[in-house]
């Protein structure tokens, strides 16, 4: 169950998300997972959408990752860094066009999907 505060700052999440077109709402979409509001270190809500249905009947793709040594050897000789944002990094990740409806999700107000 979500309090009327909780309420108000889900809502205030998804008008955002909506305002940036990083959502729509979903209209054919059968799918349809929870969300739910997680308190960060400093008071503030973050939303987030709970896959863990979806995880147990996709296929997964499996890649290998580079050890942090290999990676930090890698970086040895450079001399520029540059610093990127990745606090929205997720919602820049393309997905193809027949896998969008299977990542929607209900709230209380409306069904989305990304």
């Amino acid at each position: 169950m979500i309090s009327p505060l909780e309420l108000s700052k889900l809502k205030k999440q998804l008008e955002e998300l909506l305002d940036k077109t990083f959502i729509m709402p979903s209209v054919l979409s059968p799918w349809g997972v929870p969300v739910l509001l997680a308190t960060k270190k400093n008071g503030s809500m973050r939303l987030c959408v709970d896959y863990c249905q979806l995880n147990k009947v996709i296929i997964k793709n499996k890649y290998f990752l580079l050890r942090i040594n290999d990676l930090m050897d890698q970086l040895v000789e450079a001399c520029m860094f540059s610093k990127i944002d990745l606090r929205i990094g997720y919602h820049q990740i393309c997905v193809k066009l027949e896998v969008i409806p299977k990542i929607a999700f209900r709230t209380c107000y409306v069904h989305y999907e990304y």
